[in-house]
């Protein structure tokens, strides 16, 4: 509604400028903003308001925050499944405990020593098998002793080199890093989620006005903050039928207000390709000196700061620079 009164005035502005007199080149305008809306994407209790009404921001300044209980004890929790799923590879990864491979590096020397014991004694029996002192049974049962204990010495070294390898096989390994991963990502849509519960100023800005104040609650997608950019701000202004083919993209023109030090200068960026009447409407050859299009400039973000949304303006073309923006605007 606010912006039709602003319509009609500048429609009616038109109007008298047709009918009065006055310098040819100026037409009537007004400030238009861009407003950037702030909300968050989740409902909750709006716990602190960082900023106030005509307050300059950074970018990145936190702008509001809500209560963010929930999200904390969820981030909590996906860090202590990460921490588990971490540690549950890491001991896949490993092999058994100090201890245990002592106990299996004993068992292996034990297992030597036995074997050379076994070996001295087949070498008595043999010698005495030759000489006829005993008989092939009692060499046959060194002869088992020593393969036996050849065998044991195998079996602890094989023990060792078991003991000394990862507790998992290939395929737990892999099944442990992918819970890993898994309990990462989680992790990360945790601290998302937190993240959201935080109004972030996307540019400098002017806060142009705050829709909540603290401890109430706050619908999910609900503006909290309206800032206004300086980059976002521009002029908008009608050029009757007649002038039309004398302005182009890229033109420069110029904007006087009312309490202004000097004019503010500004770039055609935009010219409306849907025409517009100013009151009251009647289409024939004669009411096309009411039909008007939308124009809108640009200025410089330092230039901008001095505007206002809804002031009114009168804007001059900048007729030499027309002649070079045309071809441009044409290619």
């Amino acid at each position: 509604m606010q912006n039709a009164a602003i319509l009609s005035l500048v429609f009616a502005g038109v109007t008298l400028a047709a009918c009065s007199p006055g310098k040819p080149d100026t037409l009537q305008g007004y400030a238009e903003g861009e407003f950037v809306l702030v909300a968050a994407p989740n409902s909750g209790t709006l716990r602190k308001l960082h900023v106030r009404r005509g307050q300059q921001v950074e970018p990145g300044a936190i702008l509001f925050e809500l209560d963010r209980i929930s999200e904390e004890a969820g981030r909590n929790e996906a860090a202590g499944r990460l921490r588990n799923a971490e540690q549950r590879l890491a001991n896949l990864r490993t092999g058994r405990r100090p201890a245990e491979i002592d106990t299996t590096t004993a068992q292996t020397e034990q297992a030597r020593a036995s074997r050379e014991l076994s070996r001295l004694q087949l070498k008595q029996q043999e010698k005495l098998f030759d000489a006829g002192f005993i008989s092939r049974a009692q060499l046959d049962i060194a002869r088992a002793n020593f393969d036996r204990d050849m065998s044991r010495v195998g079996e602890t070294e094989a023990a060792g080199r078991v003991a000394l390898q990862s507790l998992g096989r290939e395929a737990e390994i892999r099944a442990a890093q992918a819970e890993v991963d898994a309990a990462r990502a989680a992790l990360a849509q945790a601290a998302w989620r937190q993240s959201q519960r935080e109004g972030i100023a996307p540019a400098a800005a002017m806060v142009q006005d705050t829709f909540f104040v603290e401890g109430e609650w706050v619908p999910a997608g609900r503006p909290v903050a309206n800032l206004l950019p300086p980059q976002n701000l521009k002029l908008r202004f009608f050029v009757p039928e007649a002038q039309l083919g004398s302005i182009a993209i890229g033109q420069r023109v110029s904007a006087a207000c009312d309490g202004c030090a000097a004019p503010i200068a500004a770039t055609i960026s935009y010219i409306s390709r849907q025409a517009e009447y100013t009151p009251p409407v009647l289409y024939n050859r004669d009411s096309r000196t009411k039909l008007v299009f939308m124009v809108e400039a640009r200025p410089a973000p330092g230039d901008a700061l001095r505007l206002r949304p809804g002031q009114p303006l009168d804007v001059s073309l900048d007729k030499t620079a027309a002649a070079a923006a045309a071809p441009a605007a044409a290619r």
